[in-house]
């Protein structure tokens, strides 16, 4: 599935769990728990409208460009001057 059709999926799924809770809510009333519901489902709403807003109108079309790593080991001169993190100094005096 493509990321278009994923989202398309999820906002069909949203839009039955808010007819849900709309149904829920004329059966229980105006609880605290009744209001923590819809206020967690108007927020689902509300992000997934956002996450729809960001996503990118060619986002399951773009092909994946592979990078390939050499087996040949790296040129040690790359770390000649590093530390190695958590193990201090190569000297061990602290700075």
């Amino acid at each position: 599935m493509s990321l278009h059709d994923d989202l398309t999926s999820v906002q069909r799924r949203l839009d039955d769990l808010m007819r849900c809770v709309a149904r829920l809510d004329e059966h229980s009333g105006d609880t605290l728990d009744m209001r923590r519901v819809r206020s967690a489902a108007a927020h689902l709403r509300d992000s997934l409208a956002l996450l729809q807003d960001s996503a990118p109108a060619d986002a399951g079309k773009r092909p994946v460009e592979m990078v390939t790593v050499p087996d040949a080991p790296y040129d040690r001169g790359l770390w000649a001057d590093a530390e190695d993190e958590g193990l201090g100094s190569p000297h061990r005096h602290a700075p």
